[in-house]
């Protein structure tokens, strides 16, 4: 490898040569002269020639640096980033227009001027660490941090920066390029607010639709409190009216019986009362006098015994607890036809499932008080007791062919007669059963009782299929 002084020998050789070639393009042949006047003029020619090639290459080369110049000078001050050149100490050796622009100060005021010092509060330790380590290190170095500018708002800047070889006084250089990120900092904290905000208005029509579905919980609550309120006020007022009713039918009834305890037992014990008075006295008759006194006496307390027991059939019928309720209602409503004289034509199943003490009793009240309605109120000709059962329920429905009434005014009426609907209603409901009552022109009266049976296997009961 040729050495510089070596090399620069050789360019001008070639020098000499490229001028010594032109020469002989542009001078005519020499006259013959003397050799050392040929020779010197030759040599000044070529110099001249020479000098005039080299001063030609140096303005190229100028002209080619200019260009160069001017192409790193647009390059450099016409930026988008601000460009600057840091020493180990961070003061600022060079700097572009857009960096003295970004900082608001003149680009001859910013040399050797700390770039720390545009640093604002709070940041001075993290740009300290990240130029010690884009000194200390060959790989390029980042962060972000805000610039206080003075009376302009606080910039925030993107920096990056890699060293470079060593300047002309031998200290290497930190190269910086200073991006504004200031706009996507605040479209950044646009966002964010922008989404606290979707989430604050998210809260806000769950919180609204809450409280809107509180509301209608509330309006529903007090309709539903003041519709329990009327109906507790209803419930309460008949109530009142059902504890007076019962007190008046305990007080007919009590009177009832008192009449027929008067008019019949207490009768027919004072009667019997005089036969045995006579009886004792008896003792001068004859034998046949004796006889005929006690044959009456007999009568009248079988009479006795006859309105004791339909009490005690009125009050409890012996017949359910012996022998169920089939047999009980087929024997009232023999006494019913009887007494009545209504026909009363009863359909039962041939098997029957066990209901329980209070079931069977309330079956029996409630045909016992529908055929007391039909024989007081109803005017009718016949009557139809029709017991049914399914796997889980018995039904029961008494219709007959008598005068229809308004249902819904009877139940929530005034009158004392509507009492023996109530019970009826009342009997079913507290032993878990359903109890309906239809009642049209032209159509009788319908009574619809169901309960459910009792939780035991069903019982064959011997009935017959139809019982008139």
């Amino acid at each position: 490898m040729a050495t510089e002084p070596e090399a620069e020998h050789g360019d001008a050789a070639a020098l000499r040569r490229r001028a010594e070639k032109r020469l002989r393009v542009q001078a005519p042949p020499p006259l013959p002269q003397e050799g050392d006047r040929r020779r010197i003029l030759h040599e000044l020619q070529v110099h001249q020639i020479q000098l005039e090639m080299q001063n030609a290459e140096l303005r190229d080369a100028r002209a080619r640096l200019e260009d160069l110049v001017e192409k790193y000078t647009d390059l450099y001050d016409f930026a988008p980033v601000g460009y600057f050149s840091l020493d180990a100490t961070g003061r600022i050796q060079e700097v572009n227009l857009p960096g003295a622009a970004m900082l608001g100060v003149e680009r001859s005021n910013l040399l050797r001027r700390r770039f720390a010092g545009f640093v604002a509060r709070g940041y001075h330790a993290v740009f300290e660490n990240f130029l010690r380590d884009a000194f200390g290190g060959s790989q390029k170095q980042m962060c972000e941090l805000a610039l206080d500018l003075g009376a302009k708002e606080p910039a925030w800047v993107d920096l990056q920066a890699t060293t470079t070889a060593s300047t002309g006084d031998g200290r290497p250089l930190c190269r910086l390029a200073v991006s504004d990120i200031t706009a996507q900092k605040h479209a950044a904290e646009a966002r964010l607010r922008v989404a606290a905000l979707e989430a604050m208005n998210t809260a806000l029509e769950n919180e609204v639709s809450r409280r809107k579905m509180v509301e209608k919980s509330l309006r529903d609550s007090r309709q539903s409190q003041s519709l329990l309120l009327t109906e507790s006020m209803r419930m309460e007022q008949e109530l009142r009216l059902l504890s007076h009713q019962v007190l008046h039918v305990q007080e007919e009834e009590r009177k009832r019986i008192s009449h027929d305890l008067h008019d019949e037992i207490a009768q027919t014990l004072a009667a019997v009362n005089v036969h045995l008075a006579d009886l004792s006295r008896g003792a001068v008759l004859d034998g046949e006098d004796i006889s005929g006194k006690i044959v009456k006496t007999q009568k009248l307390v079988e009479r006795s015994i006859e309105s004791v027991h339909r009490f005690a059939m009125g009050l409890r019928p012996t017949q359910l607890d012996d022998l169920g309720l089939i047999q009980a209602l087929r024997g009232y409503t023999k006494e019913f036809t009887k007494r009545t004289e209504i026909p009363v034509h009863l359909k039962t199943p041939g098997e029957l499932k066990p209901l329980g003490d209070s079931r069977s009793v309330a079956l029996y009240r409630v045909a016992q008080a529908a055929l007391t309605n039909v024989a007081e109120h109803a005017d009718a000709t016949r009557v139809e007791v029709d017991i049914r059962q399914t796997q889980r329920s018995v039904s029961m429905e008494i219709s007959d062919d008598g005068k229809s009434f308004n249902v819904k005014e009877t139940l929530h009426g005034t009158k004392f007669n509507r009492l023996g609907l109530i019970g009826m209603r009342e009997r079913v409901e507290m032993v878990g059963g359903k109890f309906k009552i239809a009642s049209s022109r032209g159509k009788g009266t319908t009574v619809r009782v169901t309960v459910p049976c009792a939780k035991t296997d069903s019982v064959t009961i011997p009935v017959t299929k139809d019982n008139s």
